[in-house]
């Protein structure tokens, strides 16, 4: 089956970002698919609606290629030799188990900002002390992505 150019875009994404350690900009994604930038914007834009990335909301680059964040944010990631930010202590988690390595959560209680860490190998939490709060209920997060 052939894949649509949002799923070329999508997919163009997260082969970059695992080999750099950064999320593409918008020129980076058109010198490498050889097409236009506004062919580009409109791809995003269309993931973004279909909740596969989130943009910033003024430059319309990438935020969010979930797990991962663009910016710098109080999660942060060493899995596959490289040093990562994640959105929320669930895609920190989720990162070394989408890149099938071995990888840890380094951040701090919300609560108390006593350091915390986790551990995570062949998908599975090897250990580590704390609690995550998810303050919303799933089908909520989409509502303000930003602020969960």
């Amino acid at each position: 089956m052939e894949l649509t150019f949002d799923q070329q875009v999508r997919n163009k994404v997260y082969e970059l970002l695992l080999a750099s350690g950064q999320l593409p900009s918008i020129a980076e994604l058109s010198s490498n698919l050889s097409c236009a930038t506004e062919e580009i914007r409109t791809s995003l834009r269309n993931l973004h609606a279909g909740k596969a990335l989130v943009l910033m909301p003024e430059s319309g680059e990438i935020l969010m290629a979930n797990p991962w964040s663009a910016v710098p944010t109080s999660y942060a990631v060493e899995a596959g030799g490289k040093s990562w930010w994640a959105n929320c202590a669930w895609d920190a988690l989720a990162i070394p188990a989408a890149m099938g390595v071995r990888g840890k959560m380094i951040t701090s209680c919300a609560c108390c900002g006593e350091a915390m860490t986790a551990e995570v190998e062949s998908r599975q939490l090897l250990g580590g002390e704390g609690i995550v709060h998810i303050a919303l209920p799933a089908k909520q997060w989409w509502n303000n992505i930003f602020f969960t």
